[in-house]
């Protein structure tokens, strides 16, 4: 924890808490850009000269080069928004901090100090958020912090093997934190090392993802952040971010210069991620065709209509010769392909359709795939888990209701209280999710209640298609009968 020369460090409610913590403003935090607060702010024990040290600062002798092009040219508007701290980025009073966590979000193996800081709520909002995929983000309220959210994202695992795919996911963590900071109407936020020991991570390699990752962002959305604080808690992630923010930051030409012959050969694309050559995709045009003997015109005649699709396959023949046969063989049989069409059309109709349960018949339309529909669902009931619905459940639409003769559970579906003008759909489809999550995992039943539905508004085709993917699959597994009931 650093102490402020000039002035006195603001406290939580004009006192330290507890545990002697400190509230620290932006104001008392030094900008990348502010070569006069350099030295008004030192560490206990710590020469304040070691603070913003120089790191370009060439071998006497060398001469820098200036015939390169800068990849990362001065950018006074964004290096203003940049700040970097060493201390406890929980003392921080800014818009949001972000935690390094793991899929589950626990405690454990969450940043140090976070939780006790926050308090038992923290704990129990993300207990309720279902967990994070690596490289993702969730945002939760801030409780006991200066600040006012949470983003929670999770690191990815290091391997030599991998290192691509680690490099790409690290990006994706900063960036995906930065897009929740937008979408909250949020402006400042505090980003600390999200690479972790435990998962074998390299520092500096990380720093440069970090780095790189936040300043691509910025050179997009700068008119939406006010403030990116790198936080450190060590010595040697602090003396690897002043080596390196000059780098991605240059605060004059000079730095600039130096920096086109000091950074890594691959910086990423527009967004700060590694790009490998070989898995672009290259498009070619097809040589030109020389005819050395002339052919005589000919008056075109029409085929007959059952010829046309053996005309076309034939004409389309001389075509071969120029096309990749490695890029042909990746291409399937038309007939095979149909017949896949066909067996994937049939599955669906064979199945549990929320459309023609409420009297949509066959919606059509292309099914998803095993995996498609499981990361449709997963995400849909993620977020149903995090909201509340109250207002949905009091319409009696969707209900359980005890369970049959055999012991199976009954989901009782009524039309008529299907509202249309009183209903949120995008709501209705996360309150149905979460209702029938817990139910499918054994058999169960379905009763509809069709009485007076033709009466209501019904919903397009669009939302319908759309809950009935959603549901797909999962759903049909145990569903055991579904009965409809009309009463006159």
């Amino acid at each position: 924890m650093y102490r402020s020369v000039a002035s006195e460090a603001t406290t939580r409610g004009g006192l330290p808490t507890e545990v002697g913590d400190y509230v620290v403003t932006l104001d008392q935090v030094p900008r990348w850009i502010d070569a006069e607060q350099r030295s008004s702010l030192v560490y206990d024990n710590e020469d304040p000269s070691l603070f913003f040290s120089d790191p370009l600062t060439s071998v006497p002798g060398a001469e820098s080069s200036t015939s390169g092009f800068s990849r990362f040219p001065v950018d006074h508007e964004v290096n203003s928004k940049i700040y970097l701290w060493r201390g406890n980025p929980w003392n921080l009073e800014v818009d949001a901090v972000v935690n390094s966590t793991n899929e589950n979000f626990d405690e454990a193996h969450s940043s140090p100090g976070l939780h006790a800081a926050a308090g038992p709520g923290l704990a129990d909002e993300c207990a309720a958020l279902g967990g994070c995929r690596t490289g993702m983000a969730k945002v939760t309220n801030a409780y006991d912090l200066p600040a006012r959210r949470v983003i929670h994202t999770v690191g990815p695992k290091y391997a030599v093997k991998y290192h691509t795919a680690a490099e790409n996911a690290l990006s994706h963590c900063y960036r995906s934190c930065l897009e929740l900071l937008i979408e909250n109407g949020l402006q400042s936020i505090a980003m600390v090392c999200i690479y972790t020991e435990s998962k074998n991570y390299p520092r500096e390699p990380a720093a440069h993802v970090a780095i790189r990752t936040v300043r691509r962002f910025l050179e997009k959305q700068k008119d939406k952040i006010t403030a990116v604080v790198f936080c450190t808690t060590t010595s040697t992630d602090t003396e690897i971010y002043k080596r390196l923010l000059p780098l991605y930051f240059p605060r004059d030409k000079h730095e600039e210069e130096v920096a086109i012959s000091k950074l890594p050969a691959d910086v990423g694309d527009e967004n700060g991620e590694t790009v490998i050559d070989e898995r672009k995709i290259r498009i070619k045009p097809l040589p030109a065709v020389t005819n050395t003997v002339p052919i005589p015109p000919t008056a075109p005649v029409d085929p007959p209509v059952s010829d046309i699709g053996l005309t076309m396959r034939r004409n389309s023949s001389y075509l071969d010769s120029y096309l990749d046969p490695t890029f042909m063989s990746l291409i399937k049989d038309p007939d095979q392909r149909r017949m896949e069409q066909w067996e994937k059309a049939s599955h669906a109709k064979s199945g549990f359709n929320c459309g023609k349960l409420l009297g949509f018949g066959d919606l059509g339309g292309p099914p998803l795939s095993v995996a498609e529909e499981y990361s449709l669902h997963s995400r849909y009931l993620a977020k149903a888990n995090s909201l509340n619905l109250s207002e949905i459940a009091e319409m009696k639409i969707v209900y359980r209701c005890g369970v049959d003769k055999d012991g199976r559970p009954v989901m009782v579906v009524v039309g008529a209280h299907f509202l249309l003008r009183c209903l949120d759909l995008e709501r209705f489809v996360l309150y149905v999710i979460k209702e029938f999550e817990p139910v499918i995992q054994k058999p169960y039943t379905i009763v509809y209640f069709h009485s007076a539905a033709s009466l209501q508004m019904q919903p397009d085709l669009g939302w319908m298609k759309r809950l009935q993917q959603i549901l797909g699959r999962k759903h049909q597994r145990n569903l055991h009968v579904c009965t409809f009931i009309l009463l006159k």
